[in-house]
């Protein structure tokens, strides 16, 4: 079942270069792993340290929660009551920010950037624009992160320990990974990408080192939580996680649905429709294959995925949760984008997405180009005969 998932992601198509799968309820777990941590073939364990990429979002979203909770901030108010910083968010809500109910774009790619100053600054010039189909981007969480750090008068990553790590249990889970535990993290290097005629190649991302781009730019170090990404766990401290919401300690379960109302979600007039998200989560989307929520969890679910090979769903309705991290990145071809006239038939791939390229000077390099689809053929099935008995009637 489960260690099905992982064969096919890791020795089958070898989309992932290694995975750690989990399900289960407030009460009991289900988990395998399987596949390789580095280019060495060192083999993953259970206490492997995975970059966790845009699964750190969920984190920031119920920080946000836990401090409207406490008093400590009005969804309601302007974003300049919090942080003044963003001069060009004056009208906009932190309720907007949290639930991508308006887009915000920066003049120039923080990325791009010369150096840490910089990036912050051009975050700090993004402005707000109407929405399009497509709802979801970094910059929203980015915000969030000074929104909640005025707020509290402390870091979010202070936050983020203080309201969720330490409660929970989860000492396995660090915007900046301890020295002694560099050993245990997954490796993230070597991405390649193909842009028409030219052939990408990232390399020098250390062991420990955020993936993210933007992160980089704005944590060089790991010395802040960003929002968006930038932080590192196990499969063990996620499952706390998950246990942890379903078991009520984490927010209420009025909280839990109001996270997980959708905010950006409608029917376009040409059909089809826009995302669907909540608070910097996605929530059930009408077509299943836009829809990070599992097809067997209920309207009530909140999810999220990550570039690096992540995806986390819990449902409070239904009491269940399935997550897994994995690696799509190191020695992988992560994005292929077509020269005019071709499609990726012709670099050698599978209608999926699956197999593999040549690459000038190396060979064969596998892709993990569309893996995000494969997941409701190839994953979620299993997870759902390993829970089993553990449903209960779905209530959309």
């Amino acid at each position: 079942m489960l260690a099905q998932a992982v064969r096919y992601f890791t020795e089958d198509v070898r989309s992932l270069a290694c995975m750690s799968a989990v399900c289960g309820t407030r009460d009991a777990v289900h988990a395998a792993f399987g596949g390789i941590a580095s280019p060495d073939g060192e083999r993953i364990t259970e206490d492997s340290v995975f970059d966790l990429a845009s699964l750190s979002k969920l984190f920031t979203g119920l920080a946000a929660m836990r401090l409207r909770a406490a008093g400590k901030i009005d969804f309601g108010a302007k974003v300049t009551r919090y942080a003044p910083q963003f001069a060009y968010l004056r009208d906009i809500t932190v309720a907007q920010v949290l639930g991508f109910e308006i887009a915000l774009r920066t003049p120039e790619r923080i990325d791009a950037q010369p150096d840490k100053k910089a990036a912050e600054a051009m975050l700090f010039a993004c402005r707000p624009f109407p929405n399009g189909p497509n709802a979801y981007s970094d910059i929203h969480a980015m915000t969030a992160r000074y929104i909640l750090e005025g707020a509290a008068d402390e870091t979010l990553a202070e936050i983020v320990e203080r309201e969720l790590l330490r409660p929970l249990g989860m000492g396995e889970t660090w915007c900046r990974v301890p020295e002694k535990e560099i050993r245990r993290c997954v490796c993230y290097d070597r991405e390649h990408r193909i842009r028409g005629e030219d052939y990408l190649v990232r390399r020098g991302v250390s062991a420990g080192s955020a993936h993210d781009p933007k992160a980089r730019a704005m944590a060089p170090d790991g010395e802040a939580f960003c929002g968006h990404a930038g932080l590192f766990s196990t499969a063990g401290d996620m499952t706390r996680l998950c246990m942890g919401i379903l078991r009520g300690d984490v927010l209420s379960a009025a909280d839990l649905k109001e996270m997980a109302r959708n905010r950006t979600g409608r029917p376009l007039p040409g059909g089809g429709w826009t995302q669907h998200l909540g608070l910097l989560c996605y929530v059930r989307n009408p077509v299943q294959r836009h829809s990070e929520v599992p097809e067997y969890m209920s309207g009530d679910a909140i999810s999220l995925s990550g570039f690096t090979g992540n995806h986390i769903a819990v449902d409070p309705v239904q009491g269940i949760f399935e997550f897994f991290l994995g690696n799509r990145v190191m020695d992988r071809l992560t994005v292929l984008t077509p020269s005019p006239g071709k499609t990726i038939a012709d670099y050698g791939l599978a209608p999926d997405g699956t197999g593999s390229v040549d690459w000038p000077g190396e060979g064969k390099v596998i892709s993990s180009v569309d893996f995000v689809y494969l997941k409701d053929k190839h994953y979620h099935p299993e997870v759902k005969k390993t829970l089993g008995s553990a449903f209960c009637d779905i209530r959309r």
